[in-house]
């Protein structure tokens, strides 16, 4: 949901603007604008999935903080995780500095005030809960801070919330959205764990956040033809009939998940202006698909249609309505 483009406001009102919905709703106490008044340019949009909070900010360069003083006076107890997109910067934590880069995350405990800063064009999404909602103890999460860019885990974390953000506009009400809340959350544990807990809270957390990580790791491969039940096992450092049993537990089947997500992506690009000049089969293999038969079995089986008649409707402008989707 857009909140602000600072381009639609006049000249004098911009850096007002962006100053107030940061401070509003990121518990922001100062922003310093790299650019003259006249050039400065933010857009921030805003979801609530469920116990989360998802900001993509856009903009000309920042600095961006906040300070012990408004930490004390306003008692947020929340982390903010960070995935940052485009430009270059920095963060700084208490006594820890970080550059930053695309696709690179970092994260902070918002009761110790921090900084944040790019140069140039920039963007960054942000995510904001509870730091109860960790269920761990406080100097857990103020350890990992300093090392999390050490950790593996960090890029299951930042392809999914990439992923958040790319049907946020669609979940950000309902049970799914709790449910994705819940997935983002045991992600976000496991990384502070894997740099910070102690062995005993490093094996409780791996067991419990197995599955979540298990299809964090799918969901980031799934364009792979080599994505097996073999190789996800070995990743997880478990068996295959371990896997299976997990997945069982957890109520699915991993194979059919995975064809049913690859199927979405192909269903997307099929429907999508800008990959009109490629052909059903070059589409399906970006999928992991490699066999053509297969992908177009499976993709009427589970959509009622098939790839072409579902191109050909896509691009007449006649794509079913949701409530009629087969």
């Amino acid at each position: 949901m857009l909140v602000l483009d600072t381009g639609d406001l006049p000249v004098g009102d911009r850096i007002a603007a962006f100053e107030a919905v940061a401070a509003g709703e990121g518990g922001v106490s100062s922003v310093q604008e790299e650019e003259p008044g006249g050039t400065v340019w933010k857009r921030l949009e805003l979801w609530h999935l469920g116990p989360l909070t998802l900001f993509h900010t856009q903009g000309t360069g920042m600095r961006i903080s906040r300070s012990l003083r408004q930490a004390r006076r306003d008692a947020m107890d929340t982390v903010a995780i960070n995935i940052h997109r485009q430009g270059a910067g920095g963060f700084a934590w208490t006594d820890h500095r970080q550059r930053i880069g695309p696709n690179s995350a970092t994260m902070q405990h918002m009761p110790a005030g921090y900084e944040y800063w790019w140069s140039g064009l920039g963007s960054t999404l942000a995510l904001m809960f509870d730091t109860e909602r960790l269920s761990l103890p406080e100097e857990t999460i103020r350890a990992s801070i300093p090392t999390l860019e050490h950790s593996p885990i960090g890029r299951l974390l930042i392809h999914h919330v990439h992923g958040l953000h790319g049907i946020a506009d669609r979940i950000n009400t309902g049970p799914e959205a709790d449910a994705l809340a819940s997935a983002t959350v045991e992600l976000a544990r496991a990384w502070v764990v894997s740099v910070a807990g102690d062995d005993p809270t490093r094996r409780a957390v791996a067991r419990e956040t197995l599955l979540t990580r298990v299809l964090a790791y799918a969901r980031a491969h799934l364009r792979e033809p080599d994505l097996t039940p073999q190789r996800i096992a070995w990743a997880h450092n478990t068996s295959v009939r371990t896997l299976y049993r997990l997945c069982e537990d957890g109520g699915l089947s991993l194979e059919k998940w995975i064809i049913r997500r690859r199927l979405e992506g192909a269903r997307s690009d099929l429907a999508a202006p800008g990959h009109a000049h490629r052909t059903i089969d070059a589409v399906a293999r970006s999928w992991g698909f490699t066999n053509p038969t297969f992908f177009s079995r499976r993709f009427r089986q589970t959509y009622g249609t098939t790839p072409s008649q579902w191109r050909r409707l896509s691009q007449q402008g006649r794509v079913l309505s949701p409530q009629d989707d087969p």
